[in-house]
């Protein structure tokens, strides 16, 4: 497979069209998965392209692919191909906030507990080792709400960034182009 790009554009040149799937995945021909290489040499590309521009993906392919049903299939198996990685992908993004819901509810119930037993604690228990015990529950009941708190900071982010890129490739501009057999 030798592959090229330019502005918006990228372009894969293979052997036969069949090498852009995966070979044991038994699905029709527009349902089938990316080969793993095919999709990570795509969305790497994609991930380096300007977001307010459209995509544009051009596959080379032999001349004597191109009378092939797959030849007249790809734009839209490419397209679905995306179009279904941003479900799965919307999917997990839902999962991951539903995660963080139901971790911020034990972690407040936790942090409330916590400073309960800290004020309790501190009032049975005179001096340092008042002051160390309200301490440590409180810095226990934070620490309730750390993974919650990383969720809806921190690891949504990557999800909906590589969700939003499928769709824009989900959307993109699929040619086909053979060139010459030898």
């Amino acid at each position: 497979m030798t592959i090229e790009s330019t502005d918006h554009v990228i372009e894969l040149r293979v052997d036969e069209i069949a090498q852009l799937f995966h070979t044991l995945d038994p699905s029709p021909f527009r349902e089938r998965d990316l080969d793993r290489e095919a999709e990570e040499f795509i969305v790497g590309w994609a991930r380096e392209l300007r977001t307010d521009q459209p995509i544009r993906i051009i596959v080379h392919f032999p001349e004597s692919e191109l009378q092939n049903k797959a030849a007249k299939d790809l734009a839209e198996a490419i397209r679905g191909y995306f179009s279904h990685r941003a479900t799965v992908l919307q999917g997990d993004l839902t999962e991951l906030f539903r995660v963080g819901r139901r971790s911020l509810g034990i972690g407040v119930m936790v942090l409330i507990a916590c400073f309960a037993i800290a004020r309790f604690a501190g009032g049975l228990v005179e001096g340092s080792l008042s002051r160390m015990i309200e301490e440590s529950f409180l810095i226990l009941g934070w620490v309730a709400n750390w993974r919650p708190l990383e969720i809806f900071l921190y690891d949504w982010w990557p999800i909906a960034r590589r969700r939003d890129l499928y769709r824009r490739l989900s959307s993109a501009s699929v040619e086909v182009r053979p060139f010459p057999s030898t």
